[in-house]
């Protein structure tokens, strides 16, 4: 019987991502992704109290699904700051367009959502810890470029890094995921970093 429900729940969620990435971030109805899973609508009550809650459990089976956790593997094998900054780029720039669907859909109701809120605030804040570990990093070693403090640093590449850019560079003007995180770290790297040889 637990096995049963643990497949049911699985294949709502897969429903549900599926659905999330077709529509591009737009709502997806319980009905529709009851349909896609293949069960009924109070089915899918039986595993999720709410569409919030349903929401909330695919953006972290996604983050599973993707393998999120080996992909931050490589941060903590970087030995200075610059290969930390390159590292967090490579990781973020490649995560966003796996996350994207899921993620534009949270975004629309965070205003009137707390726990949404509070599942991209997670998210966000895992990105801004290893930013500032990047900058004190560069600091540490006398690399982060003169002019910038150490706040300013970490608020520039987080903004260079927001979901609004991607979507601007990647969906409205064409680039490639592999050009997308080249100029990122390209563009940081030339406001951040000073290598004193």
């Amino acid at each position: 019987m637990s096995s049963h429900k643990s497949d049911t729940r699985s294949r709502i969620l897969e429903a549900a991502c599926r659905l999330l990435e077709q529509s591009s971030g737009k709502a997806v109805r319980m009905s529709d992704i009851a349909k896609a899973a293949g069960v009924s609508r109070q089915a899918v009550y039986l595993h999720f109290e709410s569409r919030d809650d349903l929401m909330i459990a695919t953006r972290k089976y996604v983050d599973e699904v993707k393998g999120l956790e080996e992909r931050l593997e490589v941060l903590q094998s970087a030995t200075t700051g610059t290969k930390l900054l390159e590292a967090i780029v490579d990781v973020w720039g490649n995560y966003i367009a796996d996350i994207h669907a899921i993620d534009k859909a949270m975004m629309n109701t965070l205003e009137t959502d707390e726990a949404k809120a509070a599942v991209w605030n997670d998210c966000m804040r895992g990105l801004n810890d290893t930013c500032r570990e990047a900058i004190n990093a560069l600091k540490g070693e006398k690399h982060l470029a003169p002019g910038w403090s150490r706040k300013e640093a970490v608020e520039i590449c987080l903004t260079t890094l927001s979901i609004h850019n991607w979507e601007q560079l990647t969906l409205e003007y064409g680039w490639s995921t592999p050009q997308y995180v080249s100029r990122m770290k390209t563009l940081l790297k030339r406001a951040l970093i000073v290598d004193d040889g």
